[in-house]
C-alpha cells in the first residue's frame, strides 16, 4: 500500500521541458510497441528470402518471449538503479539489436537477433509509463497516461499495415531499419531531458534465484501457451505437456524464493491483494481483445475477399484509429472527474456488444462494419490508461516501477494467450465446417465457400465476445478511488 514517505518527483505538464519529455517516453514506448507486430505480414518474404519456413514463428515468439521476461526485470531494476539510466541502456540496446536484424542473412542470424531486440524492448514500456508515474501526481497521470497508451495501442495495431508497405516497396530489412534513426532520437531525447531524474539513494539488492526462476517459468509458459517450443525427440503433444510441467514447477519455485527475499523481484501483494491484482486482469483482457481483433479482422476480410496483404490490412483502419482515439479520451477524462473506474467499466461493457455486432454484420456494410470496429478500438483504449492509473494508485512510490512491469506482464500474457486460443478456435470452426487443409494466408480455407467461411467467422467473433464478458465482472469489482491532485 501506499507509504506517505514514499513521494515522487512531481512537476507540471505546463514546465518548461514536460513536452520534450513526454514525446522521448512516447517514441521509445513506440519503438517496442511497434515490433511486436510490424514483421506479421512478412513472414511469407522472410521464409523465401532466407531459405527457411520451418523455423519462422520464432520470428514473433522469440521476441515475445524475450520481451515479457524482461519485463519485470527492468520494472525492478528501474526502481533500484533509476529508471533513466535504465531506460537509455534498453533504447541503445533496441537499436543496436534492430541493426542485427536488419543485417541478418540467415533464419538463426534474425531468430537470434530478434530475441536481443525483444530485451531491450521489454524496458521500454515499463520504464516510460513508470516515470510518468514519478513524474506526475495522482490525478494529472491519467492525461498522459493516455497519451502513452495510446502510442502504445496505435503502434502494435499498425504495424502489419507498416510492414506491409516497407516490405511491398522497399525492403523487409527497412522493418527494423526504421528502428535505427527512431531509436536515436528516443535516446537523445530521454537523455537530455531525464536528467533532473531522481535515482534511488539506497543500495540496491537483487534476487538472483528469484530472476532466474522467473525467466525459466514465464519462458517455459509462453512457449507452451504459443506451441511455437519444440523439444527433439519429443511429439507435439508431449512438448506441450513438457513445458507446462516445467513452467509449473519453476514458476511455483519462484514464489517459494519471493516469499524468502528481504526484497523480492515481485512482491507477492501484486497478485493476491484485490485491487492490484483486479487492475492487471482489466489490462490483461484488453490486451487478450485488442491482439484477437488485429489477427481476425484482417484474416476474415482476406479469405472472404480474396484481396492481397495490404488491402486487408487497410480494411481495420478503424480498429487502428479506436484504440488511440478512446485511449486519449479516457486519460482527459480521468484528469476531469478524478476518477478511473467509470471508464474500465464503459469499455468492458461496450466491447462484447460492438464485437457481436461485428459478427452479425456484413463486409459488405462497409459503414456499419467500420462503426463496430471503431467503437471496439474505442471501448478497449479507454481501458488501458485507466488500469495503469489503478495500479499505480495500489502501491507506494518505491514499487511504481515494479507494479508497471506487473501489468505489462499480464498485458503480454494476455496478447499470447489471445493468438493461441483464437488460431486454435478458427482451424477447429474450419474443420467442423468441413475444411480439408489448415489455415491458408490467403483465398479460402480447406476449400470452403464463402458463405460457410462468412458462416465461421461470425461463429469466431461470437465466441470472442462472450470472451469480453469475464472483464465486466472483473471491471465491477475493480475498487475505485479518488485521483487527488497530491500522489
Amino acid at each position: 500500500m501506499r507509504d506517505s514517505s514514499d513521494t515522487p518527483l512531481c512537476i507540471s505538464p505546463v514546465a518548461s521541458g514536460f513536452g520534450l519529455i513526454l514525446f522521448g517516453l512516447m517514441l521509445a514506448i513506440f519503438l517496442g510497441a511497434l515490433d511486436q507486430t510490424i514483421v506479421a505480414v512478412s513472414l511469407g518474404t522472410l521464409s523465401n528470402q532466407l531459405g527457411d519456413s520451418q523455423h519462422l514463428a520464432w520470428i514473433i515468439s522469440g521476441y515475445l518471449a524475450a520481451m515479457t521476461v524482461s519485463t519485470p526485470l527492468f520494472g525492478k531494476l528501474g526502481d533500484l538503479y533509476g529508471r533513466r539510466r535504465l531506460l537509455l541502456i534498453a533504447i541503445g540496446w533496441f537499436t543496436l539489436a534492430s541493426m542485427a536484424c536488419g543485417l541478418a542473412h540467415t533464419m538463426a542470424q534474425l531468430i537470434t537477433a530478434r530475441v536481443l531486440q525483444g530485451l531491450g524492448a521489454g524496458g521500454l514500456a515499463t520504464l516510460s509509463q513508470a516515470i510518468i508515474g514519478d513524474l506526475l501526481p495522482a490525478r494529472q497521470r491519467g492525461r498522459y497516461q493516455g497519451y502513452i497508451s495510446g502510442t502504445f495501442a496505435l503502434a502494435s495495431v499498425a504495424g502489419p499495415l507498416l510492414g506491409g508497405l516497407l516490405t511491398a516497396h522497399a525492403s523487409w530489412r527497412w522493418i527494423f531499419w526504421i528502428n535505427l534513426p527512431l531509436g536515436l532520437a528516443a535516446g537523445l531525447l530521454c537523455r537530455h531531458a531525464l536528467r533532473d531524474l531522481p535515482s534511488p539513494r539506497h543500495a540496491p539488492h537483487i534476487d538472483y534465484p528469484g530472476a532466474l526462476l522467473l525467466v525459466g517459468g514465464l519462458t517455459s509458459l509462453l512457449f507452451a501457451i504459443s506451441g511455437s517450443g519444440e523439444i527433439p525427440g519429443l511429439a507435439g503433444d508431449d512438448t506441450h505437456i513438457v513445458l507446462t510441467v516445467v513452467s509449473a514447477l519453476t514458476l511455483s519455485g519462484f514464489v517459494i524464493q519471493q516469499k524468502r527475499s528481504p526484497d523480492p523481484l515481485l512482491p507477492l501483494y501484486l497478485l493476491t491483494e484485490r485491487h492490484p491484482l483486479l487492475s492487471a486482469l482489466v489490462a490483461l483482457f484488453a490486451s487478450l481483445q485488442m491482439i484477437v481483433l488485429t489477427v481476425i479482422l484482417p484474416l476474415r476480410h482476406q479469405m472472404l475477399t480474396d484481396r492481397s496483404v495490404d488491402e486487408a490490412a487497410m480494411h481495420v483502419l478503424p480498429l487502428v484509429v479506436g484504440v488511440p482515439v478512446g485511449a486519449f479520451l479516457s486519460g482527459r477524462v480521468m484528469t476531469r472527474i478524478g476518477r478511473y473506474k467509470a471508464q474500465i467499466l464503459l469499455g468492458t461493457l461496450l466491447l462484447p456488444a460492438c464485437i457481436a455486432g461485428l459478427a452479425c454484420t456484413s463486409l459488405q456494410s462497409v459503414y456499419l462494419s467500420g462503426f463496430w470496429m471503431l467503437i471496439c478500438g474505442a471501448a478497449i483504449g479507454c481501458q488501458f490508461p485507466a488500469s495503469m492509473v489503478s495500479i499505480q494508485m495500489s502501491v507506494s512510490a518505491s514499487h511504481i516501477g515494479v507494479a508497471t512491469s506487473t501489468l505489462n506482464l499480464l498485458r503480454a500474457l494476455g496478447g499470447a494467450l489471445g493468438i493461441a486460443l483464437i488460431s486454435r478456435l478458427l482451424l477447429l470452426l474450419l474443420r467442423r465446417a468441413g475444411a480439408d487443409a489448415s489455415l491458408a494466408g490467403s483465398g479460402l480455407a480447406g476449400g470452403l465457400s464463402v458463405e460457410v467461411l462468412e458462416t465461421v467467422f461470425r461463429h469466431l467473433l461470437l465466441i470472442d465476445a462472450s470472451l469480453a464478458i469475464p472483464a465486466l465482472v472483473v471491471a465491477i469489482y475493480l475498487p475505485d478511488r479518488s485521483l487527488d491532485a497530491t500522489p
